[in-house]
């Protein structure tokens, strides 16, 4: 059962919010981080990528890096923009984007239920991504990112969540992305028991987004725990920052492909055998968007195609019969000779946040097709967690994004 605690968070003076929350680390390379940065010194990109504070001949991952962050960040607890909570509480953080909304509940999630695989995965990591934040965490001694975690919704949780989101959010803006953003402090001693008894009784928790960060901060507590062989398993290390939302209230978007040429094809040559395993009709000019599960749009040489997979195709199984896997094992790789996505250059993915339009743009400059995918489902997630496998690199797309630097978790308590 899922060990999600409460905990005493550092978070933004009353006030500074606004200015302070961030976007993601890893959505922004370094020259656009340090354009973020000279735009809003007070952003936290400023501490999540304390390389923007130096010149481009440092590196990137140098030492002195780290030691920025640690010192920028301890720096600005000491002068008060950030305040630590009195006791241990959980937190609800309300996202609204077009309209719609999602409420999370910020808590400390165990790395014990992380190696145990209560918490269940659905990407592999790789040890070099995951090393950067490493090395952030355990510097800064402070967790800063948080982990977007989904679970199956629970009526005692929903029941608080709507208590909660009746009363006054402590904070309450617009980011400059125009996404709304609220925060509640649950602090009832009754009300805090029930939410952790409530995660008690919830078999499993899904790593949603976040498995890089997640995988960090597992293994700095793995490392402090050899440092104090003394641990009691309770430290503040072996817990990692986490915001948990129902899936009955996310929203997964499309996650587009690519592809810079035809694989030595000529348009013709490619759309006959592209019919062999799919179903192809000529949309036209106007963008398409799938509408169900197994089809995909198709756009090239300036006109959309909906393409349908037949139905020999489809599978029940939980990972081969993803869109995404269809594609790549029936166009993809047979026609247009993508064998690794992971790996290879001709392909590159684009985010449903983008627009279709995006993909027009792609094949009007540095690419040849496009593929706009149907969404996969927070369902089809979990179908593919529990079934112990992986999904296909670039299945998911996750708005809107959750902001660093509006909870902090410490792990010097």
């Amino acid at each position: 059962m899922a060990d999600v605690r409460p905990f005493r968070a550092y978070r933004p003076q009353k006030g500074l919010e606004q200015r302070i929350a961030a976007l993601p680390y890893d959505v922004y390379n370094r020259e656009e981080a340090c354009q973020v940065v000279m735009d809003n010194p007070q952003s936290f990109l400023a501490i999540d990528r304390a390389e923007t504070q130096f010149g481009l001949e440092t590196d990137t991952y140098a030492p002195e890096v780290y030691a920025k962050a640690k010192e920028m960040l301890w720096g600005q607890i000491a002068e008060g923009r950030f305040v630590k909570e009195e006791r241990p509480c959980y937190y609800l953080y309300e996202q609204i984007m077009d309209g719609r909304s999602q409420t999370g509940i910020v808590a400390c999630a165990s790395i014990d239920d992380y190696e145990s695989n209560v918490i269940k995965k659905h990407e592999n990591t790789r040890a070099d991504k995951e090393q950067d934040r490493i090395r952030h965490v355990d510097v800064c001694n402070m967790q800063t990112g948080p982990i977007f975690l989904a679970y199956r919704a629970n009526d005692v949780l929903r029941k608080i969540v709507s208590d909660t989101r009746a009363k006054e959010p402590v904070y309450d803006f617009v980011s400059e992305d125009g996404i709304g953003h609220k925060v509640w402090v649950i602090s009832d001693e009754v009300q805090v028991e029930a939410i952790r008894s409530a995660f008690a009784e919830i078999p499993n928790i899904y790593i949603a987004d976040g498995h890089h960060r997640c995988a960090s901060a597992v293994k700095v507590g793995m490392k402090r725990r050899e440092e104090h062989p003394d641990h009691t398993g309770e430290e503040e290390y072996n817990y990692f920052l986490s915001v948990l939302f129902p899936d009955e209230e996310l929203h997964i978007l499309d996650y587009n492909r690519v592809v810079k040429d035809l694989n030595g094809l000529t348009e013709e040559e490619f759309l006959q055998k592209v019919g062999e395993s799919f179903d192809v009709e000529v949309v036209g000019e106007k963008p398409y968007a799938p509408q169900e599960k197994g089809t995909f749009g198709m756009y090239l040489g300036g006109v959309w195609y909906s393409l349908k997979a037949k139905e020999e195709l489809r599978s029940a199984d939980a990972v081969d019969g993803l869109d995404v896997s269809i594609l790549q094992r029936y166009l993809l790789t047979p026609v247009l000779g993508i064998g690794d996505p992971k790996t290879d250059k001709r392909i590159d993915f684009v985010g449903g946040i983008r627009g279709l339009k995006e993909l027009e743009r792609r094949t009007q400059t540095d690419m040849k097709v496009a593929f706009s995918m149907y969404p996969t489902s927070i369902q089809e997630l979990f179908a593919v967690a529990d079934a112990g496998r992986l999904m296909p690199p670039k299945s998911t797309w996750f708005e809107p994004k959750l902001r660093s630097g509006l909870f902090l978790h410490g792990l010097e308590a």
